[in-house]
């Protein structure tokens, strides 16, 4: 019973040791290995590896790119306008060793790197106006003007000016880096948002509606000088067609007066008896009712229609 006792603890002693002397670097991992905290050996290559049991210290740290979200900061522009700026960053772990020694752990290094990131992006938006810092400006005509939608918004195009200031603060975030030798490589920096501080909003929703106003007047002067220039053309227009269309009645009028008084005159020349007595019936229906009296001679030459017809 005893020799399986001693059996059983050597086996757990020896599972215990063997647990203590291997160790597994995984392929996103690198690993120093410490002892008596002072490195003695680095691994960077996936696999097993054996390494003194109680004694060997495995520290390990991510080889893949990783990531620093700077807090947001309040950056001052070319024209003194504060912005809120919210940055990121990505690094990478070259020197496993000369990081443990400078940053310690990837905490610490976001908090450092971080500080680095928004010192260096707060000097270069020191540079550069929002415009330059948003990435487009404002698109103006040939007098100036700046060019606006069908809403009276205004248009903008695009400019390169933001990768320009973030390859300028990797340039100089790269450069501390290195100086101080912090056994890394940055390899991105990059703006997540730019915004206007809590404390201007209301200054801006003013100078929004301003805008809005301004553009609204715009419109509607536009309008009305539309509505104007709309109704002089259609006042215009009605003063000619009336203006032709009584000049065309006149001479249809003309026309049908000159064609009466040539069927009139042919009339008279095939009848002349046939017209005097239709001239007389009007005189007639003109002075002749039942209120009026009129004495006349019978011979009158009136009256020649009224009396017998001669014989023939």
């Amino acid at each position: 019973m005893r020799p399986l006792i001693i059996v059983a603890v050597l086996v757990v002693v020896g599972l215990i040791v063997l647990r203590q002397a291997l160790y597994i670097v995984d392929e996103t991992q690198q690993v120093i290995i410490l002892r008596f905290n002072e490195v003695i050996n680095t691994h960077q290559s996936p696999g097993l590896y054996v390494k003194a049991p109680f004694v060997d210290t495995v520290v390990t740290f991510d080889k893949r790119v990783l990531r620093i979200d700077a807090p947001a900061a309040s950056m001052p522009d070319k024209e003194k306008q504060n912005l809120i700026i919210d940055s990121y960053a990505r690094y990478r772990i070259v020197d496993p060793v000369q990081f443990r020694k400078t940053l310690q752990t990837e905490i610490n290094a976001s908090s450092r790197l971080g500080d680095i990131v928004t010192s260096t992006l707060r000097d270069r938006v020191a540079l550069r106006d929002r415009f330059e810092i948003i990435g487009s400006e404002p698109i103006v005509d040939e007098q100036g003007n700046p060019v606006e939608d069908s809403e009276g918004l205004p248009l903008f195009e695009g400019r390169d000016t933001r990768n320009q200031i973030l390859a300028e603060v990797l340039t100089g975030v790269r450069e501390l880096t290195q100086d101080q030798n912090f056994g890394i490589e940055m390899t991105d920096v990059r703006i997540k948002r730019a915004d206007f501080p809590e404390s201007v909003t209301p200054s801006i929703y003013t100078r929004m509606r301003a805008e809005r106003n301004r553009i609204a007047t715009r419109f509607r002067a536009e309008g009305e000088e539309e509505d104007l220039k709309i109704r002089a053309v259609a006042n215009r227009n009605r003063e000619v067609i009336l203006a032709t269309a009584e000049q065309e009645s006149n001479e249809i009028r003309g026309e049908g007066e000159a064609e009466a008084i040539s069927i009139l005159a042919e009339a008279l020349n095939q009848d002349p008896d046939f017209f005097a007595f239709r001239r007389s019936l009007d005189a007639y229906k003109r002075f002749l009712s039942d209120q009026d009296k009129i004495i006349l001679s019978a011979d009158e030459d009136l009256f020649k229609f009224l009396g017998t017809p001669e014989s023939e």
